[in-house]
């Protein structure tokens, strides 16, 4: 069946939602910085915050001043001393700039605040070298000799604003609740080894000290999430362990009454429900899952070999039924062409309740055997109420006369005397031999007219019965010691009234009395 395809708990795949490995802030943008050389530090992916209002005058990043004319990698800013040097700027790029232009999309943007506020932490000397200050020290962060002194500034302030909208995002994803403890660990790694020793204009404490509280944040949040995954595994295992137990509740019930297509289609809704709740629950530790797996995979078995076994035996019943059937329809083709309409009838009634115990032998053969037998049973009773029509015609001029033989016999009430009721019972003799010598009349009128001709022969035997009463000695005796009986009794009653003092006794044998009193006056 269907449902018997074999399936691993929670090892065969993963869930979607459970394969798929965030990054460590979420989201599927990567925040840009503005600037043109080297590419920032990469961070986590983080959902894209809402870009601030972008006004025409918002100045873009600093580019060189021949970039028109010079390659692409004339317009990059110096590393620090100390680090590798692009292309040394052509003779060109000091002829004339750039005009600014607006950002290109998907480039964050500042307010002129933000960024006046970031370059207050630095400067550019004649040479295009830039510093930052970092408390009481100063740390030159890279050069930029194409440009101007404010463009310069600006375009290191930018990558100090870029850095703290990566803070401000890790603080956003920390929020909510799709992060994962392993994404804020590496948001925090990776943070950190962009702020050790950023290459920023800005106060770079303010990123270290919101790294900082972050980190403590981030701490808590993975401590919430343990919390949280810890509720969802416990309810993940108590969902699936329902539908375990109404697995085994199936397993338990099965017996001789069971409906095993209905029950067929139970287990089968439970492992739709199995599987689809290893598709959309949290992932179970596999020890769990493996037990649960165990107890549902061992209700499933327990049905299958039951049903199994049932359908062995119910092919076993239906190959007898078949054989039985087999034999009946034989014996009713032998008896088929019977005229003895009485005992014929009787033994196809006992060949139809023998083919009701006999049980079924399958649809198909059940319909096809039950037309033969009925073939058979046709022939007869076809014949039997073809002899019935043929004799209706005389049964309905038999009731005629019988008819007229009533009207004879009611004639005879009333009976007043003795002597009337016997002329009347010599009478109602010779009508009753003028009667049986008929014959039979339809069935539906036969009490009918048999009730009638009773009722004559009840009333004339009644006056009969009166007169012998009233002279039969034995008849006579039996009243008159039944009378000496009474008055016997109303002495012993009126004896024992007058000597109880009991008001409650003394009613009762007072009703007694009177009771016994009536009776004696009926016997007179």
């Amino acid at each position: 069946m269907a449902d018997e395809t074999a399936t691993t708990p929670e090892n065969t795949q993963m869930p979607e939602g459970e394969q798929r490995t965030d990054s460590a802030v979420g989201g599927n943008a990567t925040a840009v910085t503005p600037q043109v050389g080297t590419e920032p530090t990469a961070i986590a992916e983080a959902p894209t915050p809402a870009e601030p209002e972008v006004t025409p005058e918002a100045p873009a990043a600093p580019v060189s001043p021949v970039a028109e004319a010079a390659p692409a990698s004339a317009g990059k800013p110096v590393p620090a001393p100390g680090k590798p040097e692009g292309p040394a700027p052509t003779p060109a790029a000091f002829a004339k700039k750039t005009p600014q232009v607006a950002p290109a999309p998907g480039t964050p943007t500042y307010s002129d605040k933000d960024i006046k506020e970031a370059e207050s932490f630095g400067r550019v000397d004649d040479e295009g070298n830039v510093f930052v200050k970092e408390g009481e020290t100063e740390r030159q962060v890279g050069q930029f000799p194409n440009a101007t002194k404010d463009e310069a500034l600006n375009l290191y302030a930018r990558r100090f604003l870029d850095i703290r909208e990566k803070l401000d995002l890790f603080a956003a994803r920390l929020k909510t609740t799709k992060i994962k403890p392993h994404e804020i660990d590496e948001s925090v790694k990776s943070l950190g080894e962009e702020i050790k020793e950023p290459e920023v204009v800005g106060d770079i404490a303010s990123l270290r000290s919101r790294l900082d509280d972050l980190t403590k944040q981030g701490q808590a949040k993975k401590e919430e999430l343990a919390e949280a995954r810890k509720a969802a595994m416990a309810k993940a295992i108590e969902e699936r362990t329902v539908i375990v137990q109404k697995a085994e509740e199936l397993a338990n019930s099965l017996d001789e009454s069971t409906n095993w297509r209905s029950t067929a289609d139970k287990f089968r809704s439970l492992f739709e429900q199995w599987q689809n709740h290893q598709r959309t629950a949290i992932r179970i530790d596999k020890a769990e899952a493996d037990v649960l797996w165990k107890r549902f995979s061992s209700a499933r078995t327990t049905f299958n070999q039951a049903r199994r076994k049932w359908a062995q035996q119910r092919d076993a019943q239906r190959s007898d039924a078949k054989r039985i059937k087999e034999e009946i329809i034989a014996q009713a083709d032998k008896i088929k062409d019977s005229t003895d309409w009485g005992a014929t009838s009787h033994e196809f009634n006992e060949l139809m309740g023998r083919w009701k115990q006999a049980g079924r032998a399958g649809r198909q053969d059940d319909d096809q055997l039950w037309a033969r037998f009925r073939q058979a049973a046709d022939v007869f009773f076809n014949a039997r109420q073809a002899d019935r029509d043929k004799t209706s015609v005389d049964e309905k001029d038999n009731l005629a006369k019988k008819e007229a033989l009533l009207t004879k016999a009611e004639a005879l009430l009333p009976v007043k005397d003795v002597k009337a009721a016997k002329q009347a019972r010599q009478a109602l003799a010779s009508i009753q031999e003028e009667w049986d010598q008929i014959g039979y009349v339809p069935r539906d009128d036969v009490r009918r007219i048999e009730g009638r001709m009773d009722a004559v022969d009840r009333e004339i035997k009644s006056v009969e019965d009166a007169a012998w009463n009233q002279s039969d000695p034995e008849t006579d005796a039996r009243v008159s010691s039944f009378e000496g009986q009474l008055r016997t009794q109303l002495e012993e009653l009126n004896q024992q009234i007058a000597a109880e003092t009991d008001p409650d006794k003394k009613r009762q044998l007072e009703t007694e009395k009177a009771t016994k009193e009536q009776w004696l006056s009926a016997v007179k």
